[in-house]
């Protein structure tokens, strides 16, 4: 395995937040959510995802995400990122002036899934992309990645074949063009937990042969427990960027049965064994997986911090 360090992308916050709150918005207050994200900060990870700026009336657990981007704290060498589904969202991220805003083509490979999600089918989100390209070229930032959505299966329509994902980066890099910019890493994510660790090389590896120069990042979801194989099999084809979610905390509002991201502890215990860095203190990250379920007042399904707590 040619890999000497990973980069994790910390989603937490934003997924388990998110999760967590569907039917009692006010179930975490906005002091618990900066909480926990400055205690993450303070770890080691060097990019948290915060909130989500989205419709308050569609997702009523994040209608904080302005106040908790004003009430956090920075750390030096920590960026935060929000996620934005629009325009709108994109604006309200760049107005919070707290954010790394990575220019980015974003795109779901099931139809079914977008429209629960975002309401819109492909041609209104392709439709919705040159709004945001726009926005992005306006304020000066630059495009450098696409994310795909359900790109290796979904709860409504099943397998996404590898066709379906190669049209749909292809799409991206049309759209990217347009704007005379390009696509440098594409982040694959398996949004309800379908993939396999066979999926993952094969997915991979015919992105890879259609764009050689293309890095390609995973956003893994545990919903089958498949995840860390998942992660095992991405870094054996030498993908070095994950997103990961402190205890596994995390699901999806619009698609039913969806765990959280693959667990950040257990990604970097798995890695530190295997001689790979990350950067993360794994004490204090288990610190703050007791943190988390102190939170949301259950245990979290990450495998580490319950090995910890019995020690």
């Amino acid at each position: 395995m040619n890999v000497d360090r990973v980069e994790l992308h910390e989603v937490g916050p934003r997924e388990g937040f998110q999760f967590e709150g569907i039917g009692q918005p006010d179930k975490i207050s906005t002091a618990q959510k900066v909480e926990l994200v400055e205690a993450l900060a303070q770890t080691g990870l060097r990019k948290i995802q915060v909130t989500s700026f989205v419709s308050p009336k569609h997702v009523p657990q994040m209608a904080d995400a302005d106040d908790v981007s004003t009430q956090v704290r920075s750390f030096p060498g920590v960026a935060y990122d929000a996620v934005y589904l629009n325009d709108k969202g994109l604006e309200r991220a760049i107005a919070a002036g707290i954010y790394e805003i990575d220019g980015h083509v974003s795109l779901t490979a099931s139809e079914t899934f977008s429209k629960q999600n975002q309401r819109r089918d492909m041609a209104a989100d392709i439709e919705m992309q040159r709004k945001q390209l726009t926005l992005y070229r306006d304020h000066g930032i630059p495009v450098r990645s696409g994310t795909l959505m359900a790109a290796f299966g979904c709860n409504y329509e099943g397998d996404i074949s590898v066709e379906r994902v190669l049209e749909c980066v292809g799409i991206m890099h049309d759209l990217a063009a347009e704007f005379d910019t390009q696509i440098d890493d594409a982040l694959l994510a398996d949004t309800m937990g379908w993939a396999d660790p066979d999926q993952i090389k094969r997915v991979i590896g015919a992105v890879r042969e259609r764009w050689p120069a293309m890095s390609v990042s995973l956003h893994l979801h545990d919903t089958r427990g498949t995840g860390i194989a998942n992660v095992y099999a991405a870094l054996e084809t030498g993908v070095t960027a994950f997103d990961s979610s402190v205890g596994g905390l995390g699901g999806c509002p619009f698609a039913k049965t969806v765990a959280g991201n693959v667990a950040t502890e257990d990604i970097v215990f798995m890695c530190e064994r295997m001689g790979i860095e990350t950067g993360v203190d794994l004490g204090r990250l288990v610190e703050v997986v007791k943190l988390a379920e102190e939170i949301v007042g259950h245990p979290l399904p990450g495998k580490l911090g319950h090995v910890y707590a019995a020690a």
